[in-house]
């Protein structure tokens, strides 16, 4: 991938994250955390597994080892959850911005959080972790007609197309 196809697939990460969060603030506090038995129970736990996700693999590239993800006991409503994304998104965009073709190819070697070791092109973690936001947020789209809320669309080509749009003015 190049440096600009990255940059483009974050710019989209965030702002289907951003629908995302909105459409959450629209349950009452006993939906947000409701357990509906999904992969990580509640809206708010799938939310904090995905900006969690976000702050582990930044940790990483930046050279830390977290011990674990954030716990979602941490952040009681949408509005902790917020707080904590509005911390972690623009530093995971603002490296992600500041990456040259040559350092997106290179290879990075890591520890997961079980200590195993692996060893990856940062473009192909970059494209795991933008991937791994779009499928929970799938989940967060269904989770949410469970509680008869209503879901956005955060699908890539109406990213483009709104783009689209907005260059168009």
């Amino acid at each position: 991938m190049t440096p600009e196809e990255i940059r483009t697939l974050f710019d989209y990460d965030a702002w289907a994250n951003a629908r995302t969060l909105s459409a959450s603030a629209a349950l009452t506090p006993e939906q947000f955390t409701r357990n509906l038995g999904s992969s990580f129970g509640s809206v708010r736990d799938t939310l904090v597994h995905i900006f969690g996700a976000q702050w582990i693999w930044l940790e990483r590239l930046h050279g830390g080892s977290p011990a674990g993800l954030p716990k979602p006991e941490a952040y009681p409503d949408i509005a902790a959850v917020r707080v904590r994304w509005a911390e972690i998104e623009p530093n995971l965009l603002g490296y992600v911005r500041g990456l040259p073709a040559a350092k997106l190819d290179s290879v990075f070697e890591y520890r997961n959080l079980k200590g195993t070791l692996f060893s990856d092109r940062i473009w192909q973690i970059l494209q795991h972790l933008a991937n791994h936001g779009t499928y929970h947020r799938g989940q967060v789209t269904t989770l949410l007609r469970q509680l008869d809320a209503a879901p956005v669309s955060t699908d890539l080509i109406a990213f483009y197309r709104e783009r689209a749009a907005q260059s168009a003015k």
